[in-house]
């Protein structure tokens, strides 16, 4: 393996992880050594989530064969990370995705170096961009920020952005820190 790094972002579902990352992909579009990775989801597509689709056959076979570097299930789907992330993590670039902190294990096992930046928002925030995404209910999304709560505290993130600024704000913390990475 190479010098390169894993960069793991996390949070609860609403918070803008995939808002983030697409930021920091436009601001880093002319600069070498940074690779977005789109994590592939046993889920069809959607407005609120940038990812690859595939169905549970093929995640299953996928899994199976050790085709996927790190996968895992959540919220009962399927998650995987394409085998091209260990090409660019072998040649040395600052690999970023959408990740799951109950993967994060499973990473520091696979790859040479994995950092881990949280993504977070206020409660109030949480709650009204779960609501807009109209599958849950306000109830369903109350439990689900109760339990957020306490998956927050398992983590121990090299970064902690609060994303309820302007995305040039929370967006350019991303950014500088991915550059740091560069060195």
């Amino acid at each position: 393996m190479g010098k390169g790094v894993l960069v793991a972002v996390v949070g609860p579902s609403g918070v803008g992880k995939d808002t983030l990352i697409g930021h920091a992909r436009a601001a880093l579009a002319e600069e070498d050594g940074f690779v977005f990775v789109r994590r592939l989801v046993t889920r069809g597509e959607n407005a609120f989530e940038d990812h690859d689709t595939l169905d549970e056959a093929a995640f299953a076979e996928g899994v199976e064969s050790g085709r996927f570097p790190v996968s895992w299930r959540a919220h009962g789907l399927g998650y995987a990370l394409p085998a091209a992330t260990l090409d660019a993590i072998a040649a040395g670039a600052v690999v970023i995705c959408n990740f799951s902190r109950g993967a994060i294990a499973a990473a520091r096992e696979r790859f040479p170096a994995v950092r881990v930046v949280a993504i977070s928002a206020p409660d109030a925030i949480l709650a009204a961009r779960l609501i807009a995404r109209g599958r849950e209910t306000e109830q369903g999304v109350a439990a689900r920020l109760a339990r957020e709560a306490i998956c927050a505290r398992e983590i121990d993130p090299d970064l902690t952005i609060v994303n309820d600024r302007p995305i040039e704000q929370s967006g350019g913390e991303l950014v500088a820190y991915l550059r740091s990475l560069r060195g």
